[in-house]
């Protein structure tokens, strides 16, 4: 088993069989991407290679914690995040898939960089939507949300109907 920060996994030297590597992921690595949800983290990979002759599966498994920004009052917060995914490898000449799960590389590479693969399990592992506890919130930023609109529109406007609207209404 190696425990390793690189994500670059040389198979050309690889017999067929299996092959475990423990893989974290910090800072670094997260800043490496342009994203606006994802600042920061911590997250372990658990990467089982399945090597083949002409195919390698490479079985992901993660959990760790995210560095967002809360969607309510935009603090900082931390998000837990895991899960679990395959990604397929197979050695071709010419592409005759496009599925999303499927890599074909040339028969004369030699490694593979499954860092984009990890970084968007990752982000799809994210919420939704990131909030805190509406307690620890920032009391400054939600203060503003709370307020009552200061241009709210009159009532004697939505009383008033679209004349297009009246003529459609005689049409029953």
């Amino acid at each position: 088993m190696n425990c390793k920060t690189d994500t670059e996994i040389k198979f050309n030297d690889l017999k067929p069989g299996v092959y475990n590597y423990d893989i974290q992921l910090g800072g670094d690595f997260f800043s490496r991407f342009e994203n606006e949800k994802i600042h920061d983290g911590k997250v372990d990979f658990a990467v089982r290679l399945e090597k083949n002759e002409r195919l390698m599966m490479f079985y992901f498994s993660f959990s760790g914690t995210i560095e967002t920004v809360c969607d309510r009052c935009l603090d900082k917060m931390t998000v837990d995040v895991s899960g679990e995914d395959a990604l397929c490898v197979q050695f071709s000449d010419t592409e005759v898939s496009d599925k999303e799960d499927v890599v074909f590389l040339r028969s004369n590479e030699y490694k593979i960089d499954l860092a984009q693969w990890m970084y968007e399990y990752v982000a799809v592992a994210m919420p939704m939507q990131c909030l805190h506890d509406p307690k620890d919130c920032d009391p400054e930023m939600t203060k503003y949300i709370s307020a009552e609109p200061t241009d709210a529109p009159d009532e004697a406007s939505d009383k008033t109907i679209d004349a297009r609207w009246e003529k459609l209404k005689e049409l029953k």
